[in-house]
């Protein structure tokens, strides 16, 4: 894919737009194109995580192997897979397989952190999008928590 195109793909990634176009033309340098076969493995459960990928086109499935009750995810073009692995070390909670072939853009962390370092508007931009993301997962939560207490008196 041309440089362009990359960083159209990337505007659309929902965690990405609060960067800027300047910051998404960095990331957009610095990504690797990695191509999927259908039924490739891109990464398991377990691993550690050193990138995230935007899906450019196709399909790739996100399974639990080791929590088999959870329904398989499938992400397509303009997803974003391991958003996590951008900012932090973790490991990866699923293992990613093309459900068909794929394209992906592969963003390493250091280059993320990098870009950020060198774009500190979009750094602050990023950092209101995660606490404000934050902030509607901890009311959901306490929705659920509320629920949960009503259920446990009525029974």
């Amino acid at each position: 894919m041309a440089l362009d195109d990359d960083v159209a793909l990337l505007e659309r990634v929902a965690v990405l737009q609060v960067l800027g176009r300047d910051a998404l033309r960095i990331l957009a340098i610095g990504a690797e194109a990695r191509r999927l076969k259908a039924g490739d493995t891109l990464f398991r459960e377990g691993e550690d995580a050193d990138a995230a990928y935007v899906v450019a086109s196709g399909t790739v499935a996100l399974k639990n192997v080791l929590h088999t009750d959870r329904a398989e995810v499938l992400a397509g073009p303009g997803a974003m897979i391991g958003e996590t692995a951008l900012i932090t070390e973790v490991r990866r909670p699923a293992t990613a397989v093309g459900r068909n072939d794929a394209t992906l853009l592969r963003i390493p962390r250091h280059t993320f952190l990098r870009m950020l370092e060198g774009y500190p508007a979009a750094a602050e931009q990023l950092q209101a999008l995660l606490a404000r993301r934050l902030a509607d997962t901890i009311a959901e939560l306490d929705r659920v928590r509320r629920r949960l207490d009503v259920s446990d008196r009525a029974s």
